[in-house]
C-alpha cells in the first residue's frame, strides 16, 4: 500500500487523555452502524467502490448541537449516490457506503484537518489548520455546509472532534485499506471507484458549461491514463457531458490511497445531482433510474478493461 502521511499512535492519547472515552460519538452510531461493506457472496472483480458522502443517519445528538434544520444541513450531502452506483455489487465489486452524513465527518480529509476557530481548546500543532479546505470551512470535522451556512452556532469542544476522529474516521480508513490490501493480494492489481455528487449549479471553462460528470485523477497522479481515458470515453459515448480534473480532480481519499506504479488506481467520479434529483426536496426525479442502469453499464465496462491497463505501467519515480 501507498506510505501513509500521517498515522495514529499513543501519542494521541496522551494529547487528548478525556476525549479518548468516546461516549458520545460511538453512542451516536449504537443502533446505526457508521459505515457498511455492501457485497456479494465473492468478490469477483479487482474493483473497489466507495461512497463517503452519501451518509444519511443525522444523530440526534449531533441535530441538537446544529444550528441549522433537517432540509438545511443536508445540503453537502451526495444524495443517493451509493444507490446511484449500487449496480456495482451485483457484478462482484465491494461497496464501502458511509451512513453517518458529511456535516458531521469528512473522510475525504486528512484525519487532522480542523479550523481552530471552531473549538474551544487549542487544537495540537500536528493538526494541519492551513489547508485550503479548512479554510473554506470544509475540514474533517466541517464547519460549513452547501452555500456557506454554518453548521453551529457556537464553538464545540475540541474532545468532540477527536471522538468523532477516533469513532468513525479511523474505523473507517482502516476498512478501506484493508479491502484495498485484500483486493491487491488476491488480483495482482486494485481500482478504487471513489463516488460523489456535485450541485447543479457547477460550471467549467470560460464557455460555462455544465458537465454531467467530472472525473479526476490528481491530474494523471492517482490512476493509469487508461482508465482514465475509458472513463471519460464511457460516459461521453453514452451522451453525458465530462469535464477533466476541474474543478474537481480528487480529493484526500484520490491522492492517498492512488499509487499507479505500484498497480492501485483511484479515480474519482463526481455526478451532476440535476440529473437525478431535486436539490430543494431531496426527492429523487424520474432520470433517477435510467442514471443508475447507466452507471451500472458504465462500471461493467471499466471492470471489463484487460489487466495491463492496471499493471503494464511505465516507471515512475515515488
Amino acid at each position: 500500500m501507498r506510505p501513509a502521511r500521517w498515522h495514529f499512535s499513543n501519542h494521541d492519547a496522551l494529547v487528548f487523555p478525556d476525549s479518548f472515552k468516546l461516549k458520545t460519538a460511538a453512542e451516536d452510531f449504537s443502533v446505526v452502524p457508521p459505515f457498511e461493506i455492501r457485497s456479494g457472496a465473492e468478490q469477483r472483480v479487482p474493483f473497489l467502490f466507495n461512497s463517503p458522502h452519501s451518509g444519511r443517519h443525522y444523530p440526534d445528538r449531533f441535530l441538537a448541537m446544529a444550528r441549522l434544520d433537517r432540509n438545511a444541513i443536508r445540503r453537502s450531502e451526495d444524495c443517493y449516490v451509493d444507490e446511484l452506483f449500487g449496480g456495482a455489487v451485483a457484478l462482484g465489486a465491494p461497496m464501502l457506503a458511509a451512513n453517518f452524513p458529511r456535516a458531521y465527518l469528512d473522510v475525504n480529509r486528512e484525519p487532522w484537518e480542523l479550523d481552530p476557530r471552531m473549538f474551544a481548546e487549542p487544537v495540537p500543532s500536528f493538526c494541519n489548520i492551513r489547508s485550503a479546505r479548512v479554510a473554506g470551512g470544509l475540514g474533517t470535522v466541517p464547519k460549513l455546509v452547501g452555500e456557506g451556512l454554518e453548521i453551529y452556532a457556537g464553538r464545540l469542544p475540541l474532545a468532540e472532534a477527536v471522538a468523532r476522529i477516533e469513532a468513525v474516521y479511523k474505523p473507517y480508513h482502516e476498512t478501506l485499506k484493508r479491502l484495498l490490501t485484500r483486493t491487491h493480494a488476491r488480483f495482482g492489481f486494485a481500482v478504487l471507484i471513489d463516488c460523489h455528487s456535485m450541485p447543479a449549479s457547477i460550471r467549467v471553462g470560460d464557455s460555462g458549461v455544465r458537465p454531467d460528470f467530472i472525473v479526476g485523477d490528481r491530474f494523471g497522479i492517482s490512476a493509469s491514463a487508461a482508465l482514465t481515458e475509458t472513463a471519460i470515453g464511457l460516459l461521453i459515448g453514452m451522451g453525458y457531458t465530462v469535464a477533466h480534473n476541474k474543478p474537481y480532480a480528487g480529493g484526500f481519499i484520490t491522492e492517498h490511497y492512488g499509487r499507479p506504479v505500484r498497480h492501485l488506481h483511484a479515480l474519482q467520479i463526481e455526478v451532476n445531482r440535476g440529473l437525478y434529483m431535486n436539490e430543494r426536496t431531496f426527492q429523487k426525479s424520474a432520470g433517477f433510474d435510467a442514471l443508475a442502469d447507466d452507471l451500472a453499464q458504465f462500471s461493467a465496462h471499466l471492470m471489463a478493461m484487460p489487466d495491463h491497463n492496471f499493471i503494464d505501467l511505465p516507471l515512475a519515480a515515488e
